[in-house]
């Protein structure tokens, strides 16, 4: 049986650094948490999953395609979401930015105007719709950049640090979407322990390469005890 996420060998450099050392992983699980500290390789993990780093070494299979040879068939199965949404949201209105995201859609207009009010209502943004994306606050950026995420039906989402600049509230609110059972699957890369631990399994890393990886409320365990002095 294919791995949904499949790593064998797989190195990056850059910069004359070795961000990754031969990673190896095969991960089957719905939702899947990567911890580890600043400048352990978990972002670049993330990047080199969706599509967005080229190993330079070793394969990184999602759904059995090739991150590098099947790049195009791979982005169109997943949706990456960046900790600061104002690197996401392009268009003027909260509307026209959902409605970006739909743009390699065949859809009728009626079709996509009525996905669009969905999605929109389903992420708490409906009355928003016309409002200017810029004049949103923080949290609703970041709902908005999920908004856009998700209305393309991916099968693997993407998510680094989504909630590294919230409060608290839209931090939970964030959280419930990345984590909620609609048909995707789920990699966030995050530094926020309780939304690590609510995952299935949890990959951590150290200094480029997997240091542990199994149930998340293990893993997440063993990296907080790492803090203390």
């Amino acid at each position: 049986m294919i791995s949904a996420l499949r790593l064998t060998g797989v190195s990056v450099r850059l910069a004359d650094v070795d961000v990754l050392r031969g990673i190896d992983l095969a991960l089957d699980a719905r939702t899947v948490a990567v911890v580890g500290d600043n400048g352990s390789g978990k972002s670049t993990l993330a990047r080199v999953i969706g599509g967005l780093v080229r190993p330079t070494a070793g394969t990184v299979e999602v759904f059995g395609l090739d991150a590098v040879r099947d790049a195009a068939a791979l982005r169109r199965r997943t949706a990456i979401v960046f900790s600061n949404p104002d690197a996401q949201i392009i268009m003027p209105t909260v509307a026209e930015d959902v409605t970006f995201s739909l743009r390699a859609d065949r859809l009728s207009r009626a079709d996509r105007d009525a996905r669009v009010a969905a999605a929109l209502d389903r992420f708490g943004l409906g009355d928003l719709a016309d409002r200017p994306a810029y004049e949103l606050s923080g949290g609703q950026k970041q709902l908005l950049a999920l908004c856009g995420a998700f209305i393309r039906e991916p099968d693997l989402v993407i998510a680094d640090e989504p909630t590294a600049f919230l409060d608290g509230r839209n931090a939970h609110l964030v959280s419930g979407h990345l984590l909620a059972e609609t048909g995707h699957r789920l990699l966030v890369v995050t530094h926020d322990l309780d939304l690590a631990a609510r995952c299935d399994v949890a990959v951590r890393m150290h200094e480029g390469r997997v240091a542990q990886v199994g149930e998340a409320a293990e893993v997440v365990a063993a990296h907080a005890a790492t803090w203390r002095c």
